[in-house]
């Protein structure tokens, strides 16, 4: 599956995204690539990755087959890899360090 990220401007984050996005790319290594998302791609599905609730990250001008998922909170992060895994019809065991 190929994944495009987005990240938000980290203008106010309340967590670091980059280690979540590195939780992220682990927990699907081997099945997801993931790049920094480009307008004229077609992608499986978007990964918005912001750092506050504000959700001001702009996302609509990337292609996508499926969906786009969004996190906002550091909070949220088991919750957005249930959602990618569904997704790509891919069911991996959840590490509990997360």
């Amino acid at each position: 599956m190929f994944c495009g990220v987005k990240f938000c401007g980290g203008c106010n984050p309340r967590y670091d995204r980059g280690i979540a996005f590195d939780n992220i790319k682990q927990h699907f290594k081997g099945f997801v690539t993931f790049e920094i998302a480009k307008e004229d791609v077609l992608y499986d599905l978007i990964l918005v990755i912001g750092g506050c609730t504000k959700c001001c990250a702009s996302y609509c001008q990337y292609k996508t087959k499926n969906d786009i998922v969004l996190m906002w909170d550091e909070k949220d992060l088991e919750q957005t890899i249930k959602r990618i895994e569904e997704i790509g019809g891919i069911r991996l065991e959840l590490e509990r360090n997360i």
